[in-house]
């Protein structure tokens, strides 16, 4: 005999991931593709090796779209092991401007070490020379509409 479904059963939780290597690399940045974020908050942390992004994430994998619309949360975005940061195409000193993040993507230098590019709309990129890949994305935040209440379109 089976049971009935439970309320919680069918609860979303918050994602809380890791990533490791470049297969866990490739389905994190499909779950933070089209996300979007201030420049004022990012974090490199030069002592500690961190750097951190606090990014408004288009919850790709919520199946209950149909039901409430499209909807965003809060996230952090951290990357340990950082030995340098760099970018190109941003105006670092224009504290309005807005970031969206197409995806991630890692160049290997070696067996372990190697640089994470996350590659930004209009040509933009940060790039974040790594000895390992070590990432976590965790939302912190409900979840709420989004602003356009739509998903991101792309265009060709």
């Amino acid at each position: 005999m089976s049971n009935d479904a439970q309320f919680e059963d069918g609860r979303e939780v918050p994602l809380n991931l890791g990533a490791v290597d470049v297969e866990d690399l490739k389905v994190m940045s499909s779950l933070i593709q089209d996300a979007v974020f201030p420049i004022t908050e990012m974090s490199w942390q030069r002592t500690r090796r961190s750097f951190a992004l606090l990014l408004n994430r288009f919850r790709w994998e919520d199946e209950g779209r149909s039901r409430h619309g499209a909807e965003r949360v809060q996230s952090v975005l951290a990357f340990d092991d950082v030995l340098s940061v760099s970018s190109q195409g941003i105006q670092q000193t224009d504290c309005s401007l807005v970031l969206s993040l197409l995806n991630l993507d890692f160049v290997s230098t070696d067996e372990t070490s190697g640089s994470i590019m996350l590659n930004l709309a209009g040509d933009g990129a940060i790039r974040l020379d790594v000895e390992t890949i070590a990432v976590t994305l965790k939302d912190v935040t409900q979840p709420y509409v989004a602003l356009s209440g739509q998903e991101p379109r792309h265009f060709v």
